[in-house]
């Protein structure tokens, strides 16, 4: 019986293959061959932060910065909008002879729901772009993982990488001198 291309040899479905390295230099050569070759959906696993890592796998600039703005500039409109309906449309009261729009006194809760609309952006948005909640990565599945936090480094291709054949991709990560390539399951 062969093997699906998106099953393991349990017949669970496949996330990837994981290559493990013993230095930084290595996972860090192997990054950099996989981009040039035309992987794109790529993950390094360190013990501890590695700056290049970062560089070598392509990562772009965050969204969430433009999210958080436009959670703020929300914020604020709509609560200057909630002020500006309530005291001059909704209900419009002549105190003292004052303007009805009288935005000074609007400042206050204009910049408290600004931040707040800002804030409630920013966490939801963090949630979402980084995927959470995620209660169990696949990549806990390998045994040797575990080693991760302590002394190994780590790469993994994932199967919805338009270059991904498993065999393939097998072939080109123990070509890199990884010291094992696993199959990830889900």
């Amino acid at each position: 019986m062969s093997l699906s291309p998106l099953a393991t040899d349990s017949g669970a479905p496949l996330y990837g293959l994981m290559a493990e390295f013993e230095s930084p230099e290595g996972l860090l050569l192997a990054c950099r061959k996989a981009r040039e070759t035309g992987y794109s959906e790529l993950d390094a696993y360190t013990p501890y932060p590695v700056e290049e890592i970062i560089h070598e796998l392509g990562y772009q600039r965050s969204k969430l910065p433009l999210l958080v703005l436009l959670g703020g500039l929300a914020g604020g409109i709509g609560a200057f909008a909630f002020q500006y309906w309530a005291s001059v449309i909704a209900y419009p009261l002549n105190i003292g002879g004052r303007p009805l729009n009288s935005w000074q006194a609007f400042i206050i809760p204009t910049f408290e729901c600004t931040i707040l609309g800002a804030a409630v952006v920013a966490v939801f948005g963090m949630f979402f772009l980084n995927g959470l909640p995620m209660p169990h990565h696949p990549v806990f599945n390998v045994p040797r993982f575990a080693l991760a936090s302590r002394d190994r480094y780590f790469l993994v291709i994932k199967i919805k990488d338009e270059l991904f054949d498993r065999h393939g991709t097998r072939t080109f990560l123990e070509g890199l001198e990884a010291s094992e390539v696993s199959e990830i399951e889900y």
